[in-house]
């Protein structure tokens, strides 16, 4: 049985929240883009990316602003399946998962620990299937696609970048976008973690 987290209420929906304009997907542009401590920097278009294996995974969802999701199944890519693509650096803890913010590719940002990545509940996702539906659905553009990162359930829903562009990985933990506004460096619903 889901356990919901203090201040949370479960909902049926998936309700739509995100800062900025809702990304237009163009192909032709869209990159994504492996970098920070890595010996060597890889760049894949979208094709790339969407050849990659693909993991299914049912995560649960806990939205700051206190809404809760259980059950909700995803298909796409884990986290995992991208660091192998490239040789990290000695002391890399950390990644900042980036995303669209009105036209800039790496506008929005959020920052999370590896080592908590490495799961099947740590997605880049472009299809889901909710508790109730029989058949799979496309993310809508409100809700990330092409590709949106789905955090493991120990992590507030901001952590989930929408319109993912790239994977920076760090040896020190760095603020994102909403960290440096004066939410939590460590987002854990279990524990209320959604101010510094």
């Amino acid at each position: 049985m889901a356990k919901l987290p203090p201040g949370q209420f479960e909902t049926e929906k998936w309700p739509i929240l995100h800062q900025g304009e809702v990304y237009e997907f163009n192909e032709e542009t869209w990159r994504f883009k492996l970098f920070g401590e890595v010996e060597e920097e890889k760049t894949y278009t979208y094709s790339e990316v969407m050849d990659l294996p693909k993991t299914i995974s049912t995560i649960d969802m806990h939205c700051v602003t206190t809404w809760s999701k259980f059950g909700m199944a995803f298909e796409g890519i884990t986290l995992r399946e991208l660091v192998k693509k490239v040789r990290l650096r000695p002391d890399v803890n950390y990644v900042k998962i980036f995303g669209y913010y009105n036209g800039d590719p790496f506008g929005y940002s959020a920052n999370l620990p590896l080592k908590d990545l490495m799961g099947d509940d740590s997605l880049f996702v472009y299809r889901y299937k909710d508790v109730n539906q029989e058949q799979w659905s496309e993310i809508t553009p409100k809700h990330g696609y092409p590709l949106r990162f789905i955090p493991p359930a120990s992590f507030y829903l901001w952590k989930g970048s929408k319109w993912a562009t790239g994977i920076q990985f760090m040896k020190e933990d760095e603020a994102g976008f909403w960290e440096e506004l004066g939410y939590s460096m460590t987002a854990n619903p279990f524990k209320e973690e959604r101010y510094r």
